[in-house]
């Protein structure tokens, strides 16, 4: 086969995205110290990026070095399942995020746990189901009319995971938006307690607005644009199309370490102790709310 140049760059996506998150999977599941349910929900996020990227880079290899009908739908299955797990795992700690801020008196209990836990099952249940349709039958390989933008999926396929994705958007808006009242009501009664309400009110107020618009505006610029040409796009519209859209959509997997992980002060100290070579399982965490934006 001729070599795509997009290819090439999904393939070197899914390698950065597989080397950010294999680090975030063996600092959080080799470390005792994040075993509470946030670090739970952000090392689901990061194990589907991780497969998601795996994903990229095996369906390259396999496109161009052993090419069939039988790999072919595996590695697209396993992309289905990775970069559903993915959105789900966003959508999860949206939900514990808001959680947290609602019923922060109850957060810390054995409750969060057990529904931390079920939103796992569920999370990665449905990513499962999602992506052994077209291994066990539902693909377009022997009607080729009945395809969508990315074969060898159907179109019907599609169409489910594009509305699935805008009840997931639809939810995260507005869990978004329910946080961002909390967050304000909090700092106006902190801000007027302390008694600098025209300083630290909008300081902080500020801040929060600003973190969560990056979240959800990262999120649907990456995503929303091949979301609607799933909708809208048909099998003979050129594979450009597909190109240009799916690949902002790989670039919310590279993205998701950075904002989620990479940003929290407890696996920021663990980076810098693995970095001075004086790595510890045990390294004394603050106890920090998964709610701080």
């Amino acid at each position: 086969l001729t070599l795509n140049p997009w290819d090439v760059v999904l393939c070197i996506s899914g390698t950065i995205i597989s080397c950010e998150n294999a680090v975030v999977v063996v600092v959080i599941f080799y470390s005792p110290a994040f075993r509470a349910p946030a670090f739970l929900l952000i090392g689901s996020l990061a194990t589907a990026d991780l497969l998601a990227g795996l994903g990229l880079i095996l369906h390259f290899a396999f496109v161009y070095l052993s090419p069939s009908e039988a790999v072919s739908l595996l590695t697209v299955g396993l992309l289905v399942t990775s970069f559903t797990a993915s959105v789900g795992s966003l959508l999860t700690i949206t939900i514990d995020r808001y959680l947290s801020l609602y019923n922060a008196l109850t957060y810390y209990s054995e409750r969060t746990v057990t529904r931390t836990h079920i939103m796992l099952i569920l999370t990665w249940g449905t990513s499962i189901c999602y992506g052994l349709l077209p291994i066990t039958g539902w693909n377009c390989l022997k009607e080729p009319s009945s395809c969508s933008i990315v074969k060898p999926l159907m179109k019907n396929h599609l169409v489910i995971l594009s509305i699935s994705f805008f009840m997931v958007f639809a939810v995260m808006l507005q869990l978004y938006v329910q946080i961002c009242r909390i967050v304000c009501r909090h700092a106006h009664q902190i801000a007027v307690q302390r008694h600098f309400l025209t300083t630290s009110h909008y300081v902080t107020t500020r801040k929060g607005i600003a973190t969560l618009a990056v979240i959800l505006g990262t999120f649907a610029s990456c995503w929303l644009p091949f979301a609607v040409y799933c909708l809208l796009g048909d099998y003979s519209y050129p594979t450009l199309y597909t190109y240009i859209t799916f690949l902002p959509a790989t670039y919310n997997s590279m993205l998701n370490p950075l904002i989620y992980a990479f940003r929290n002060q407890e696996i920021q100290k663990v980076l810098w102790a693995v970095c001075c070579g004086c790595f510890s399982c045990a390294l004394p965490l603050r106890s920090r709310s998964p709610s701080d934006v």
